[in-house]
């Protein structure tokens, strides 16, 4: 089984003296594991169950439940689009269609370069950007494929 390295656990510690109950800060000791493993599989539920004195289980429905834990390896940049009502109707698809081409990956596939991981989510809550994008975090919005092209080399 992974471990926790020891600088990940101090933080993790020094984090849980601020939560009454440990399982309280169990979203932002799962970006401390993230960060460090760059994913969280069944092992880093495991490793955190056993860390907050939580069922491997009820961290899964977790890890699961939220877009922002990768479930595998991903590339180091991730790109998310929004494929929610208001960015369909303002063109999310044809957007996804052409990230799809231009990186030449499928949904939840890495670029051969490990550079860009594509995904889509239900919604990242910026629909007065639609159709909008994230990429490491970052909004991008009322996309182009030029717009597109232009934010890809900026992150190259």
């Amino acid at each position: 089984m992974k471990e926790i390295s020891p600088e990940a656990k101090e933080k993790i510690e020094d984090l849980l003296k601020r939560y009454p109950v440990r399982r309280s800060a169990l979203l932002e000791v799962l970006h401390i594991v993230q960060q460090e493993w760059g994913y969280i599989d069944e092992e880093g539920e495991e490793a955190v169950a056993s860390l907050l004195g939580l069922e491997p289980v009820q961290l899964h429905e977790v890890v699961s439940f939220y877009s922002m834990y990768e479930r595998r390896p991903a590339g180091r940049h991730i790109i998310r689009v929004c494929r929610n009502l208001s960015c369909t109707l303002m063109g999310a698809e044809p957007i996804i269609t052409y990230l799809k081409k231009k990186l030449k990956v499928e949904e939840g596939e890495t670029t051969e370069d490990g550079k860009f991981t594509l995904e889509t989510a239900e919604c990242l809550g910026a629909c007065e950007l639609a159709p909008v994008m994230q990429i490491d975090g970052e909004f991008y919005g009322n996309l182009t494929p030029e717009k597109i092209d232009e934010i890809l080399e900026r992150i190259k």
